[in-house]
């Protein structure tokens, strides 16, 4: 990207967005456009097409959607589906209308079938059913990256796709709706501050994920902005997975909480396994930085100033 090319953020507030904010400002690129959910619903087309009219992007991040863990997926199914596919539906064709150089678009490793060859690999899209805890978010961004390539094909676009691993960091959502990390951080931290004994987990601890530091993430994006330009989704993280029991332990260690750890076995695991293949990305030249307990402290301490000025 040149350095005063114009570049939109969509969903600049959030946990990715705001990364790739903090990213190419310490950069050097000044010419970012943003805009709150408040100034533009990306569910409204028309409010989007007066947006891409006036403001004429020439590289476009999509990283708006709504997300959130099992708990916030089981509970708000029709709305995860709904407004993911409207978010994209209406920036990636509009980035089309109106000349979008590059557009980068976020999918999930939620897309991938439940049960999985491990690591995944992009050719295992589709094979079996998704995850029924999070299929309506998985099929909305399963659309999503389908749709880039559709009008990659069709009028030649430039519109990659990537799908990160668990994206943890600043600016995270550190409540019930949170995913796991985020929201455990919490737990575990209100646990110490009210002196409770025990900390309840949903599920058995056992499944395994991969959590990739969300700064590592923008640095890859902007990396993979300007270095690939295939069709097929790219997989992007550590390529190192963990328990959630391990996570636990870990998020336990960092808040120093000195309770009982306890796992509520009535509630749904989620997928057994979740480890990207990230041999792309690597022989593409870039490799994560940040070790999990690393991030862990930095998150852990943003989040306590967080709590402090509140």
């Amino acid at each position: 990207m040149e350095q005063n090319a114009k570049i939109y953020i969509a969903g600049h507030t959030g946990l990715i967005g705001s990364a790739m904010v903090r990213k190419l400002r310490s950069l050097g690129y000044s010419n970012i456009i943003t805009k709150t959910h408040r100034e533009m619903d990306l569910t409204q087309r028309e409010k989007v097409k007066e947006f891409f009219e006036k403001q004429t992007p020439q590289y476009v991040f999509l990283a708006a959607a709504k997300v959130g863990g099992i708990f916030a997926n089981s509970t708000y199914p029709a709305e995860f589906i709904y407004e993911n596919l409207m978010i994209q539906t209406n920036v990636i064709d509009l980035s089309y209308r109106y000349g979008v150089k590059k557009l980068l678009f976020f999918a999930s490793s939620c897309i991938y079938p439940k049960m999985c060859q491990q690591p995944m690999k992009g050719e295992y899209l589709m094979t079996g059913p998704l995850e029924p805890t999070n299929e309506p978010f998985g099929v909305a961004k399963l659309a999503g990256l389908k749709m880039c390539q559709a009008y990659n094909k069709q009028y030649g676009t430039n519109f990659i796709s990537v799908i990160p691993a668990n994206v943890y960091g600043i600016n995270d959502h550190f409540n019930e709706d949170g995913h796991v990390l985020a929201s455990l951080i919490r737990r575990f931290h209100e646990a110490k501050v009210e002196g409770k004994k025990d900390v309840t987990i949903w599920g058995t601890g056992r499944p395994r994920r991969e959590f990739f530091y969300v700064d590592d993430l923008a640095e890859a994006l902007i990396f993979l902005i300007d270095e690939y330009n295939e069709n097929e989704a790219i997989n992007v993280g550590t390529g190192v997975d963990i328990s959630i029991a391990e996570l636990a332990g870990l998020i336990k260690e960092t808040v120093g909480f000195e309770g009982n750890v306890n796992y509520d076995t009535t509630k749904p695991d989620g997928n057994p396994v979740r480890l990207l293949d990230i041999d792309r990305i690597t022989a593409l030249g870039w490799k994560s930085k940040t070790q999990l307990k690393e991030g862990l402290r930095i998150t852990y301490e943003w989040y306590e100033r967080l709590v402090l000025n509140h």
